[in-house]
């Protein structure tokens, strides 16, 4: 029997495995003018920073390059942004570089081919994620842990470049205490030409950053620095890299690796994740455009997927890229499509030039890199305002520092976990005054009306049992319109405290959710019989002897008309 799907389903299916679909048709000629201006501007922004952050990552200088430009085409095709460019990032770059180190030299073969692989993994994660529809995940994982790790990566990356700012040589530490400590040791071994080149670098990007606010100031800064550098003459530099297309490239597959990358595979795939999002969601609060998470997850994936097999290492949304393709005019993802194409024929002809540049100069560029990363801002006002996220920022920054850095990740979501988790199995109890209900006065002499705010479930129950015990009102009654759940251990506990108590229990404002959990077969003894009243006026006709108590399914909220015979 061969069945025949309808065109429109065909279409529809289509559409949503390949969401370009959706855009592509509807550009017209003005929209490609524009995406092709925005794509030259952030073609020629990228060069210095792709540059940068392969030397953060331990890769060849060209890997950088490479990664902003397959990723930037794959994550524009299948994500949901008009306006995120994907690419090397500075965070997911020194991830990278401590996850990897471990089990290789940065920059030799193997370090390559592992971090290939630990590309490949995290993004088979992300995929897995996306099509499992797990895109509320990222709300996990806090803005402080974000502002803390991010704070934390600026100080990791700026104590990694240091040797090179400095122009000595030593061995890379697995932390950044450790990295300063071998600086420090190793101080009188400085060498003035460099320590110029990269204060003359970085004063460079500062000054032409303020007198021309949307310039390329990065490259500019580079370009100085190579003329310097030709100037001074006998100074360290980056070489020359290959003027050709990224290549096919074959991770490895190795089980017992990628178990003992499990760690950082999954810190890089969480934090690519959330850094793609986060961009996403604050550029398309300017453009008006809804983002849809799990669809970005997949374009995410399939970009690093993808990418490893044509020598790209991790990529997510970058925030320059992405904010400069906004601020340029961008209308359609055609423009990080024009990035890439731009940036592939810059590589093209100009690659060899890149043997001049000298790794001081990278290394203040790196600086300046670091240093716009700390939001200043927000860390002072979260500082300033929340004793509890501020505690989530500062651990998460310390654990950056003194750990390895995709650990630090783990660190602050378990503590905003613990804070989330301790709040909500503490949920209050607030003893209302009988009178603002008109409860007759003989009656609220032994009355308690109490609202729960939160939901009833096992990691509440032993704080609400022992929080309504203490009541010994003989008419109690309890307002529920704070319960969005309750599931078995909540209900086990009620009904065992209903059981218990010789008083009257009232329930009133319950919804409907809630109710049917406790009228559930476990407990429909406990509550079959039991009326749920709509409001604390229905109980009260109840208690003073008016017929009107209405059935148990019933559940609405306080502000519905009262029953005729209370007024």
């Amino acid at each position: 029997m061969n069945i025949v799907l309808p065109q429109q389903s065909i279409s529809a299916l289509m559409k949503r495995c390949f969401p370009f679909l959706n855009w592509l048709p509807l550009i017209t000629r003005e929209d490609v003018k524009a995406d092709a201006v925005a794509g030259l501007t952030g073609a020629i922004i990228v060069l210095p920073q792709g540059v940068a952050y392969a030397m953060i990552a331990g890769m060849p200088a060209e890997y950088g390059l490479y990664t902003c430009i397959v990723p930037a085409i794959i994550a524009a095709l299948f994500g949901s942004s008009r306006h995120l460019i994907s690419g090397a990032t500075a965070a997911l770059s020194v991830i990278v570089f401590t996850t990897v180190s471990q089990f290789a030299v940065p920059g030799s073969p193997l370090f390559i081919q592992l971090a290939l692989t630990l590309t490949l993994c995290a993004g088979l994660v992300q995929v897995l994620m996306g099509l499992m529809r797990f895109g509320a995940v990222v709300n996990f994982v806090s803005h402080s842990v974000v502002l803390g790790f991010t704070a934390g990566a600026a100080v990791v990356i700026a104590v990694s470049q240091l040797k090179h700012l400095l122009g000595i040589h030593i061995e890379s530490g697995s932390t950044a205490i450790e990295n300063l400590t071998l600086t420090l040791q190793a101080l009188p071994q400085s060498d003035a030409k460099s320590m110029a080149i990269g204060a003359v670098t970085i004063f460079s990007c500062v000054v032409i950053k303020r007198f021309w606010a949307k310039g390329p100031n990065m490259l500019c800064a580079m370009i100085i620095a190579t003329l310097l550098a030709l100037m001074l003459g006998d100074v360290a530099l980056v070489g020359a890299m290959p003027s050709s297309l990224p290549h096919f490239s074959l991770p490895a597959a190795d089980v017992v690796t990628i178990e003992r990358m499990g760690m950082g595979i999954l810190a890089v795939a969480l934090l690519g994740l959330v850094e793609a999002i986060s961009i996403a969601r604050s550029v398309a609060m300017k453009s008006g455009q809804l983002i849809e998470s799990n669809q970005e997850f997949i374009g995410q994936g399939l970009s690093n997927i993808v990418g490893a097999f044509f020598s790209c290492y991790v990529s997510s949304g970058s925030f320059t890229r992405s904010g400069v393709n906004f601020t340029s005019g961008a209308r359609t993802p055609c423009a990080a499509i024009f990035a890439a194409l731009f940036l592939t024929i810059i590589l093209l002809f100009f690659a060899p030039y890149a043997a001049y540049i000298p790794i001081a100069g990278m290394a203040g560029i790196l600086f300046v890199v670091a240093y716009n990363l700390i939001d200043v801002t927000h860390i002072r006002d979260i500082l300033a305002s929340d004793k509890k996220e501020a505690l989530v920022l500062v651990a998460t920054f310390i654990a950056a520092l003194v750990l390895h850095l995709e650990l630090s990740i783990y660190v602050g979501m378990l503590i905003s976990l613990f804070f989330y988790l301790r709040k909500t199995s503490c949920p209050s109890l607030e003893y209302l005054d009988p009178a603002s209900f008109n409860i007759p006065a003989d009656i609220a002499r032994d009355a308690a009306v109490i609202r729960i705010n939160g939901s009833i479930f096992y990691g509440s129950c032993q704080h609400l049992q022992r929080s309504l015990q203490t009541c010994s009102a003989k008419h109690v009654f309890i307002l529920g319109r704070g319960i969005n759940f309750i599931d078995y251990s909540g209900a086990q506990m009620l009904a065992d405290w209903v059981n218990r108590q010789k008083q009257h229990i009232y329930f009133c404002n319950f919804k409907v959710k809630p109710i049917q959990a406790l009228q559930s077969a476990g407990f429909a003894k406990t509550f079959r019989s039991t009326v749920f009243y709509r409001n604390v006026r229905e109980a009260i006709n109840v208690v003073v002897g008016c017929d009107i108590a209405p059935k148990s399914e019933r559940s609405v909220e306080d502000n519905q008309s009262p029953p005729p015979c209370f007024d």
